[in-house]
């Protein structure tokens, strides 16, 4: 299965440039685009931002503590 979309990795990285590039990623969606951002813990600020803003997000475990979230457009 193909996705359409931006994937932002950022397992491993440090506060704050997770957050930064996915933003970034969100900024950068083009219609009918996803961003799939893995992560290697929860991140609970990314969710209020989310809220926030209307984006609907479904978080899954992939591994543990890995974390996949894939967040699509209000």
């Amino acid at each position: 299965m193909s996705f359409a979309g931006i994937v932002v990795d950022g397992r491993g990285l440090e506060h704050p440039e997770p957050l930064e590039r996915v933003l970034a990623a969100l900024d950068g969606l083009q219609a009918g685009q996803q961003v799939r951002f893995l992560i290697h813990r929860q991140p609970y600020p990314l969710y209020d931002i989310l809220r926030r803003h209307h984006y609907r997000y479904e978080v899954t475990e992939v591994a543990d503590d890995d974390f996949e979230i894939l967040i699509s457009p209000p």
